[in-house]
């Protein structure tokens, strides 16, 4: 189980709890010493993987690495993001790519890291994607994707989050007979995490939520948006075929 943001908030609290049932738990983080203390609380089975995934060469050498390392692959979980705000303040930022920051860290290096470990995924059927997601989402402009016009943390934040939900949807019909599916999130509301200001709900309530889509019935779990354990109904725009298609083609463009 490769878990990305691993060495923090869910993506560590998830990683504790995958191992403490048996998974051979892939450790991601952009962290050295963050990634030693995660190791530190797992089984000797865990495994580390250090990449920026602000940078689309850096998700492609971890998804490399992994490909080269890894004889199977049961659950991806693309859960490492950024906030509204950090990092920068409210400040638009851009990745290493010249992307805008939260749209190139939550949702693109998902979508690239994704489609670069399909096949192990495939070869290792039944298996499955999670899609760490957000009860918050805003439609995509897709006459502004980057934010350069008019830039807000929040509509950065919650349209790369909407743009993963888009994903989890195309990507599972086209999954339909491989034996992988594809399901995404909301795990829970205000978590205290390093990107929450004021907490709400805990940890523990995130990785119940985010565990039982790694461990449900595929029927039960795949193409569908879940707002922490109930089945759910995204922002509108997630069922537009053509707002999908646009996307897909978007995201095949700036991941080459």
């Amino acid at each position: 189980m490769l878990i990305t943001g691993a060495t923090d908030g869910l993506g560590r609290a998830l990683a504790r709890a995958a191992d403490d049932a048996g998974a051979t738990v892939l450790v991601h983080g952009r962290s050295e010493e963050r990634i030693a203390a995660t190791l530190e609380e797992l089984s000797d089975r865990a495994r580390a993987y250090q990449a920026d995934l602000a940078s689309l060469a850096e998700v492609k050498r971890l998804a490399d690495e992994v490909l080269a390392a890894e004889d199977r692959l049961d659950v991806l979980v693309n859960n490492a993001g950024i906030g509204t705000n950090v990092p920068g303040g409210g400040s638009r930022q851009e990745s290493a790519d010249g992307f805008e920051l939260r749209f190139a860290v939550n949702y693109l290096a998902g979508y690239a890291l994704t489609h670069r470990l399909l096949d192990l995924l495939k070869r290792s059927a039944p298996s499955r994607i999670v899609n760490v997601s957000s009860a918050g989402q805003a439609p995509i402009d897709f006459d502004d994707v980057m934010l350069e016009r008019s830039y807000d943390g929040v509509q950065a934040y919650c349209q790369s989050k909407l743009a993963q939900i888009l994903f989890t949807f195309d990507l599972d019909d086209e999954l339909a007979g491989t034996g992988v599916i594809a399901t995404c999130l909301h795990p829970s509301t205000y978590m205290p995490t390093k990107i929450v200001p004021s907490p709400i709900s805990t940890i523990a309530d995130g990785v119940e939520a985010t565990m039982r889509l790694l461990t449900g019935p595929p029927d039960e779990v795949g193409g569908r948006y879940f707002n922490v354990l109930r089945e759910s109904r995204a922002d509108g725009q997630a069922y537009d075929a053509d707002a999908r298609r646009r996307l897909r083609e978007l995201s095949e463009r700036l991941t080459a």
